[in-house]
């Protein structure tokens, strides 16, 4: 399906009632993973530890921190924002080729959103729903201001991924409020490079694999069975779609999906207050790795923003990929099953959980991509 330039409205959904080498092997491990936190909140996590043990160093970390004023960027065209204890959270994985971003691809002066979550916080803190978005996905995307401070049309069919080239965060979270109705609170984002030293800063990262996975050009190639993957090879395994499943983004989501619960058991057994070297290591790397809302962007506030998600463990984390079906008219993309995506909306806008009948069907939740990655 082509991209179709028109400035048609974009409709949202149900408004909110509120505002390379194969790792070491190891020993597989006798107890149940945990996961306590997601993906980027593994890095705020360390500024829980970071902010009372590194004092002096607060204004260094908080300088590494870079903000958006996306309440600027945005305006007041936004879903309602009411406070109901809840909380909305975007969280972005940057596939810029800039800087030490330059070995993965050529640098073409713009970027995308390679992966993207909501990460839906229940009332009380205790529970949260996570719905990733594939990248290929088709939706209509709203006008959006650039950089430069122009103007781009809203477009009928475009990539969801293109909404962050088109302007940045602020275009890719109005899109993201375009389709749910639903105002996120906060966005973070984290880089490639940023991503991988802080994996080697933690030491690796202990997965098991059921399958062998093997992806030149992910630089991935891991037999099956346990390992401890470094930050290149924990790179090369969020990023692979060739290596596992059908080939595509589906798959990769599954395995994303597998690794932030590694990812964040890892964390839970650093002893960082042990290694003073390494706390600072982690919350150096942690805070220059970090874009967020300008909300978020100093290390007392992504401390308390931690701290008010660490009772989220593993059991009442549920993870769903949008909805979708393959596009019949080009295989390579996916069109969201819009009145299942409807329903989690609904659900999220009620802070209730996501009903099993919104992923029956979907092409996302059929893939068995998920299940190499233990």
């Amino acid at each position: 399906m082509a991209e179709d330039s028109s400035n048609a409205p974009v409709t949202p959904g149900h408004r909110r009632a509120r505002g390379a080498t194969a790792g070491r092997r190891r020993k597989r491990p006798s107890t149940r993973r945990r996961a306590v936190l997601y993906t980027v909140w593994t890095l705020a996590a360390v500024l829980v530890l970071g902010g009372a043990g590194l004092g002096y160093l607060y204004y260094k970390l908080n300088g590494n921190l870079t903000g958006v004023d996306v309440n600027a960027a945005l305006g007041a065209n936004r879903p309602e924002n009411v406070d109901n204890g809840s909380m909305d959270i975007l969280v972005l994985g940057s596939d810029s080729r800039a800087g030490k971003n330059a070995e993965y691809g050529k640098d073409e002066g713009t970027s995308r959103s390679d992966t993207a979550m909501i990460v839906h916080v229940y009332k009380g803190h205790k529970k949260a729903s996570v719905i990733s978005i594939p990248r290929d996905t088709l939706i209509q995307r709203p006008s959006c201001t650039t950089k430069d401070g122009q103007q781009t049309p809203a477009v009928r069919a475009a990539m969801f991924n293109s909404a962050y080239e088109a302007g940045g965060p602020a275009c890719t979270i109005k899109t993201i409020e375009s389709m749910t109705g639903i105002r996120m609170d906060h966005f973070l984002e984290v880089d490639f490079s940023g991503f991988k030293q802080l994996i080697n800063d933690l030491g690796g990262v202990d997965i098991t694999t059921t399958a062998p996975i093997h992806d030149p050009k992910s630089h991935l190639d891991l037999e099956a069975g346990p390992h401890t993957l470094n930050g290149e090879q924990s790179l090369g395994l969020v990023r692979t779609r060739h290596g596992v499943g059908d080939g595509s983004d589906l798959g990769r989501i599954k395995l994303q999906q597998a690794f932030v619960k590694a990812l964040l058991d890892q964390i839970k057994h650093v002893d960082v207050f042990g290694n003073p070297k390494k706390l600072y290591d982690l919350a150096d790397t942690s805070t220059k790795a970090l874009t967020t809302d300008s909300e978020l962007a100093s290390v007392s506030k992504l401390k308390g923003f931690a701290e008010s998600l660490k009772g989220i463990g593993s059991g009442n984390m549920k993870m769903t990929t949008l909805p979708v079906e393959y596009d019949p008219q080009n295989p390579a993309r996916v069109l969201p099953m819009e009145r299942k995506a409807q329903l989690i909306w609904t659900a999220l806008s009620h802070d209730q959980p996501v009903p099993a009948s919104a992923t029956k069907g979907s092409a996302g939740d059929a893939t068995s991509a998920g299940k190499v990655v233990e």
